[in-house]
């Protein structure tokens, strides 16, 4: 879906520029066209490069959008408990992202699946992951957290 905007913009220069018709009773400039379908080109590349990385270290989870925003850390010691979770993307949180809902704070970068954190006086935070078995086994054994099994 990212692509789409970009695509019809790429469409329409080789329309306009290239075969040399107009699109619309006030057609944008070959200039404008030009820039505009370069820059959303530049945006979408910027964007499928965004990875969502979580990684879990002595005495701390770090949660970061590489790429695109900086990484959240999270002590062990405000992590009261750890559980595999699954959850519908758009309906639970909106989509993709980093979002922030009444249900908590989400990482998500694909898929259904993650880990749930309940935080010591805060919301939980939901971290999406393609191994979630793995990553609440290694923030449980880390941070020192009973299974929850």
């Amino acid at each position: 879906m990212l692509a789409v905007p970009p695509a019809i913009l790429t469409l329409l220069s080789i329309w306009q520029i290239g075969v040399g018709h107009t699109w619309g009773k006030h057609p944008m400039s070959n200039t404008s066209l030009i820039a505009w379908t370069i820059f959303l080109w530049l945006v979408y590349l910027r964007l499928v490069t965004v990875r969502l990385v979580t990684e879990v270290r002595r005495g701390e989870v770090s949660i970061a959008m590489r790429g695109l925003w900086r990484s959240r850390v999270i002590p062990c010691a405000r992590i009261k408990s750890v559980e595999r979770t699954s959850f519908d993307p758009a309906h639970d949180f909106g989509g993709y992202g980093i979002r922030s809902t009444r249900s908590g704070i989400a990482y998500l970068a694909g898929g259904g699946e993650g880990v749930r954190l309940e935080i010591a006086s805060g919301p939980p935070v939901i971290i999406g992951s393609k191994r979630p078995g793995e990553l609440a086994e290694a923030i449980q054994k880390t941070c020192g957290i009973p299974s929850t099994r």
